[in-house]
């Protein structure tokens, strides 16, 4: 199957530019970055694409197996490097997208110069002094209303997600983003997300790294942001002017000059 159909890749901006790949998190699509885009095509060659299973990806390619492991996202963005012979990448990952870009780091560093893990979250769960923001239970709880109601799930979650109650049309937006997810493979995502545990692969990462955090975050407490920048050689965090859980869309302006500053500095 053609990656760039499997994937609905797009790209924008300048051909000759240095390369950001932009990969959205669990319940969203590439939409979700028009907001910052066209500030990092003026610089950049942009590129965008739905994870499967998400989006306006082929639903033939999706596989409950593959895709049960964030390793099976990652196979998919080198994949896509690998595709469109990308080289020297600043990836931008999203949520949870942060750790599939982690993987896809350790494994061939040489497709990336940077990474910038957007709110990023190794781990949900707490565990011993480890604070992830969920107990076991809050996550098998969260995964069960998903399972048996997701359309009634995503009405009640996506507004804790996004925060900025005072902005209330930015959490109908993910409403919507995470209704137009087919159910039974969001479930399949949902537990691959909010299941995984990838601190122990941070420490692997070789090549520059960005953390950004916003604080209030529902998803991601604050000391998750420190917990990365921790684990990561060399890495760098920031706390975005911005709260809630998805700043491309609640703080376009300060995202895209975290992102851009960063992947234009040497």
């Amino acid at each position: 199957m053609d990656v760039r159909v499997r994937h609905n890749i797009t790209t924008t901006g300048r051909e000759d530019g240095p390369v950001v790949l932009l990969a959205h998190g669990f319940g969203c699509d590439q939409n979700l970055w028009r907001l910052v885009t066209p500030a990092l095509a003026e610089e950049f060659r942009v590129v965008l694409f739905d994870h499967v299973g998400s989006g306006r990806s082929d639903p033939a390619a999706w596989d409950a197996e593959r895709y049960s492991s964030l390793e099976g996202y990652a196979d998919d963005v080198l994949e896509i490097c690998r595709d469109l012979d990308l080289r020297d990448v600043t990836f931008v990952g999203h949520s949870v997208s942060s750790m599939i870009g982690v993987l896809a780091a350790r494994r061939e560093p040489e497709r990336f110069a940077k990474l910038v893990l957007l709110v990023p979250s190794p781990r949900y769960v707490d565990e011993g002094d480890y604070r992830g923001g969920f107990t076991r239970e809050d996550i098998e709880e969260l995964l069960e209303s998903l399972d048996s109601n997701y359309l009634g799930w995503s009405a009640a979650m996506a507004p804790v997600i996004m925060g900025n109650p005072e902005r209330p049309e930015l959490g109908e937006e993910l409403t919507n983003s995470f209704c137009r997810t087919d159910p039974d493979m969001a479930r399949v995502f949902a537990r691959t997300t909010f299941l995984s545990d990838n601190r122990e692969d941070l420490a692997g990462v070789s090549v520059p790294t960005l953390v950004v955090r916003c604080v209030p975050d529902a998803i991601a407490p604050p000391e998750v942001g420190e917990f990365v920048r921790d684990r990561i050689p060399g890495s760098v965090l920031v706390t975005l002017d911005a709260t809630g859980h998805c700043p491309q869309l609640s703080a376009p302006e300060a995202t895209v000059e975290a992102i851009a500053s960063f992947a234009r500095a040497r």
